[in-house]
């Protein structure tokens, strides 16, 4: 069997890779070629043990990941977990990999592959609320979907501001990075704002003048107690885009406005239709992900073919 960390994973494949490889899950997603069962999803407290089995036509897996949301607090990822993929043939373990980074690879890609159809080509300039490692992640997408020329950044930890910064001007070093004092700031200096939060309570300002134009990417928001998103939001856009359909069962930003009658049933709409070609003219877009196994089982087959390609990794004897 082998073995992947987050070095081979880098090594293996480009972000643009990853973000096709989405693209691709979106179509098998969208052809029912795949089985997934239901994601066990237990809650202990406030941490989280997710379990996501999924089968494609080639190749089957299960992801198993925790989300511990204090972490931060004691120097330690929020995500910690393994990917473990199998033959299809015999059942047979033939790939690990670091769960935690093929979580950040594959939902930094979900993030760019929102950007690519529901921003314009033109923007500019990008916001990020959330320093976690999927704000790095969702960043470095960001910045290969569009070409943002300055990136505004904010988190409720003031103090991870300075060295979140220092990252991404390694990261991208033609970019400008800026440290925000309010979440109010990146929106109002930002085309598109991406959030990459656990709140329970809205980070984005309930202001529907400040938040009109602006193209929107909801990442964090995993539970139904977790909230992004404010009221403002729901009355000005025209449709809200999703990536999977029980994400309406599992994200506050979906269950709460559906619930308040902020939102009707009918204005939400699968992200697949964006990508069979259907164009945002929308002045203003939200698209809230939630994840699923075949995003996780589409991205590791690639980068397990990759890898041994390259011949990365280490050969593990069970």
């Amino acid at each position: 069997m082998l073995y992947l960390n987050e070095q081979d994973i880098k090594e293996s494949v480009s972000l643009d890779e990853i973000m096709d490889a989405v693209e691709k899950a979106f179509h098998i997603y969208e052809k029912n070629a795949f089985f997934m069962p239901d994601r066990i999803h237990i809650d202990k407290d406030q941490n989280t043990l997710l379990y996501m089995p999924c089968f494609s036509e080639s190749i089957f897996g299960t992801k198993i990941l925790t989300l511990f949301p204090e972490n931060p607090k004691k120097n330690e990822p929020v995500t910690n977990g393994l990917m473990l993929l199998n033959d299809k043939e015999t059942g047979k373990p033939v790939c690990m990999i670091n769960g935690a980074s093929i979580t950040a690879y594959r939902t930094g890609a979900v993030g760019g592959v929102g950007i690519r159809y529901t921003s314009p080509q033109n923007v500019k300039t990008l916001g990020v609320i959330g320093t976690g490692v999927q704000g790095l992640y969702q960043t470095l997408y960001a910045c290969k979907a569009r070409n943002f020329t300055k990136v505004t950044v904010f988190d409720s930890y003031i103090q991870k501001l300075p060295e979140f910064v220092l990252r991404l001007e390694k990261e991208l070093p033609n970019i400008e990075i800026i440290a925000a004092n309010s979440s109010k700031e990146v929106v109002k200096n930002s085309e598109v704002i991406i959030t990459a939060t656990p709140s329970v309570e809205p980070v984005i300002p309930n202001d529907k003048e400040l938040l009109k134009g602006k193209h929107f990417i909801a990442i964090g928001s995993y539970k139904p107690t977790m909230h992004e998103y404010p009221k403002a939001i729901f009355d000005i856009i025209e449709n809200l885009y999703i990536d999977t359909e029980f994400a309406t069962e599992e994200s506050g930003d979906i269950i709460t406005p559906l619930k308040e009658g902020w939102i009707k049933q009918e204005q939400i709409k699968p992200f697949m239709d964006l990508v069979n070609g259907k164009k945002v003219e929308e002045e203003t877009t939200l698209f809230k992900s939630v994840g699923m196994g075949l995003f996780d089982i589409v991205v590791s087959e690639l980068i397990y073919t990759r890898a041994k390609e390259k011949g990365l990794g280490q050969v593990i004897n069970l």
